[in-house]
């Protein structure tokens, strides 16, 4: 199996930055389209941002385009998420996913049923 870890929440006001990092562990990692997702209280499970196995090709929910970047380093079995000029309506738990079939990376997916292994999430909120 793959244990994934996510880090780098927290509080910060509207505009400012975080950087949100998930360490992936267990089973082979740097073949995977790995994937950001947030949850917000009373809202469903929502995509973020995806990236394929060798970072070339990515994916972002239209609400982030411009605003976020996801990359990843396998030699360090991790995936980021840049986060810059935060809104209160970004304010969320965030995931960090993982999709093992290969196929994927064809073409990167955004729901939550193509996504195997799931990180215990980081709270960011960001305040007005």
């Amino acid at each position: 199996q793959v244990q994934l870890v996510e880090s780098g929440g927290g509080l910060v006001q509207a505009g400012g930055s975080l950087k949100l990092s998930c360490a992936a562990s267990g089973r082979t990692f740097s073949g995977n389209v790995m994937g950001w997702f947030r949850q917000a209280p009373g809202k469903e499970r929502e995509f973020v941002a995806a990236i394929n196995w060798s970072g070339g090709n990515t994916l972002y929910a239209d609400l982030v385009k411009g605003r976020f970047t996801i990359s990843r380093d396998n030699a360090k079995n991790a995936v980021y998420l840049q986060m810059n000029s935060l809104k209160p309506e970004d304010t969320a738990v965030y995931y960090c996913a993982a999709d093992l079939n290969i196929s994927s990376n064809f073409a990167l997916g955004q729901g939550v049923h193509q996504y195997d292994y799931w990180g215990q999430g980081t709270q960011v909120t960001v305040s007005s």
